[in-house]
């Protein structure tokens, strides 16, 4: 896959979602996120500083230098972005989610804990953004942390890891470039592992918890609830 990113038209983070192929199953839910006074105090604080210029990603104009661009799907509140961005400076990341509370505590927290300008965010969904703003072999990593893992059987079609993203993900990556996925659901560490074999353009490594992850989130929900965590690093052949 090496189609041409295309300008998607400008829009804020506070903003509905831009349209997308109306025939492309999503892999996220509808759940926007109600939108407070503290959130909206937060994007009109924050937003301005750290989210990303409109258009097709350019990374020197954005972050100002060359460097290895990782980006992360599905953010949350963002205490892995916040993490990632702290303890490597010398990455620049992107992290992106639908969820406006979620994505206006990011930004607060960034800037509260002095993250440098190594972080960008934006609201978009993760499929539409790979299609039509990143450029192919543009990304080192793209990080998947403990994504919806859609368990009833009619919703599995939802599912991230699946052979038309696997091909977009391997487009958009740097060769050696690698797909970090970490779940505390077995049957969704199992897909993905079944996807990659059927897949073929990326090599399966199981790998120990990164130092760099915060436990909070889904993680340590999962953890609480007894579950044991995935780590794995897909790399591109």
């Amino acid at each position: 896959m090496s189609t041409a990113p295309q300008d998607p038209p400008a829009q804020t983070l506070a903003e509905p979602l831009r349209p997308t192929d109306p025939h492309r199953v999503r892999t996220f839910s509808g759940r926007q996120g109600r939108m407070s006074d503290l959130t909206r105090a937060r994007l009109d604080e924050h937003g301005p500083r750290r989210q990303l210029p409109a258009g097709v990603l350019d990374p020197v104009a954005t972050f100002g230098r060359r460097a290895p661009l990782v980006l992360e799907v599905g953010c949350g509140h963002g205490a892995a972005a916040v993490a990632y961005a702290r303890s490597h400076p010398e990455h620049d990341l992107v992290a992106i989610d639908v969820h406006v509370p979620g994505l206006a505590r990011l930004l607060a927290v960034a800037d509260e804990q002095g993250v440098g300008d190594n972080l960008r965010v934006d609201r978009d969904d993760a499929v539409a953004f790979l299609q039509d703003r990143v450029r192919p072999g543009q990304l080192s990593a793209v990080h998947l942390l403990f994504p919806d893992p859609w368990p009833k059987n009619r919703h599995a079609k939802r599912r991230f890891v699946r052979d038309d993203t696997l091909d977009l993900l391997r487009d958009r990556l740097a060769p050696g470039g690698a797909v970090l996925v970490a779940t505390d659901i077995a049957s969704y560490a199992q897909h993905v592992r079944e996807q990659v074999a059927l897949h073929g353009g990326f090599v399966v490594q199981e790998t120990p918890r990164p130092a760099w992850r915060p436990m909070a989130g889904f993680e340590a929900k999962g953890v609480a609830a007894g579950r044991t965590v995935t780590d794995l690093r897909l790399v591109r052949r």
